[in-house]
């Protein structure tokens, strides 16, 4: 198929850019399904604010302000806007949601009258993002597509058990992600009943250490990341409403680390309870989940093998094969 991508965001990027921490996650997502599209055997067009029109890796790269005809594709995949169909002719339209774009919110940013001229179906990113999205704004159709994981994290090598600092949790995804009750939890009721342990997190604004032993980790290198992660004995994420899938949970799972959460949002769609970590009802459940794994090696042993026969399950090549088989079982 030809397939198109159209994004509207006002920074320049294009595929050489997918390891940058400038991009935000739906820029990252657009480049690795392109990327995988490719590999299918599509060919693919990314319609953006890139700086110039050029070919990356099998990607044709055209600026979106710099258009001169509108050209026709078998699939246009649009990122968050409809309004952008306006720019090309497409058989097949797709609106790939990140966000939740209630009724309210769509009429606010002058999507409506777009999404009923253009009727694209529309890509979510699983059951919680199901429910929170308005049956309006998907009434012609969708469909989920999970996100895959980043090829470093599922080439990553695991490091033996003798090389983990067994008393060291970690924090990676952003601090409005209810860091705060973490730190909350971790300072009243964690720490105090275990003295050595230690909480990395990402550094937020205002934040002092109360002789808890919380400490921010370095940000902006994916492999330090990768690398804190892989030294780290479990993964603590009480999870956000405004989560709808949370790659920080898939990234760490992938390297094999155990996840301690109370399931808001999307939280509860990243975890198996009892098999890939624990799904907490109430602060008090998350702390004691996080204590017995910091104590019981058996307990954490057997949720690490767990999770390291599940690694590699969850590509961008699978999704992108996802999105093209939901495609072919849709009437356009």
């Amino acid at each position: 198929m030809n397939i198109c991508f159209l994004d509207k965001t006002s920074f320049t990027y294009n595929s050489n850019d997918v390891d940058s921490y400038k991009l935000r996650g739906a820029e990252t997502v657009l480049i690795n399904i392109a990327n995988s599209l490719t590999k299918l055997g599509h060919h693919v067009t990314v319609i953006n604010n890139c700086k110039h029109n050029e070919q990356i890796n099998h990607i044709d790269w055209i600026n979106i302000n710099n258009l001169t005809k509108k050209f026709y594709f078998d699939l246009a995949i649009s990122n968050n806007d409809c309004q952008l169909f306006d720019k090309i002719i497409a058989k097949k339209k797709i609106l790939l949601s990140h966000s939740v774009q209630n009724i309210e919110k769509f009429i606010r940013k002058k999507q409506l009258l777009s999404y009923f001229k253009h009727k694209p179906k529309v890509a979510l990113l699983g059951n919680y993002h199901l429910k929170k999205r308005s049956f309006i704004t998907r009434m012609f159709g969708y469909f989920i597509l999970p996100y895959g994981v980043d090829q470093i994290f599922i080439n990553s090598k695991i490091k033996d058990n003798n090389l983990i600092d067994n008393e060291l949790a970690i924090f990676t995804s952003r601090p409005d992600r209810n860091l705060d009750l973490l730190i909350n939890i971790w300072e009243n009721n964690i720490h105090p009943n275990f003295k050595n342990a230690k909480l990395l997190i990402t550094p937020k604004k205002n934040f002092s250490n109360k002789n808890s032993n919380i400490y921010p980790r370095i940000t902006g290198n994916r492999s330090i990341m990768i690398d804190d992660l892989c030294s780290s004995r479990m993964l603590l994420l009480p999870g956000h409403e405004a989560e709808l899938f949370c790659l920080a949970a898939e990234e760490a799972r992938e390297l094999c680390l155990p996840i301690i959460t109370l399931g808001i949002g999307s939280l509860s769609e990243r975890v198996i309870h009892g098999v890939t970590g624990f799904i907490a009802k109430n602060d008090d459940e998350f702390s004691q989940y996080t204590l017995n794994l910091f104590k019981d090696d058996k307990l954490w042993n057997d949720l690490r093998l767990n999770l390291f026969n599940l690694r590699g399950k969850k590509t961008w090549d699978k999704c992108a094969q996802t999105l093209i088989d939901n495609i072919e079982l849709f009437k356009f």
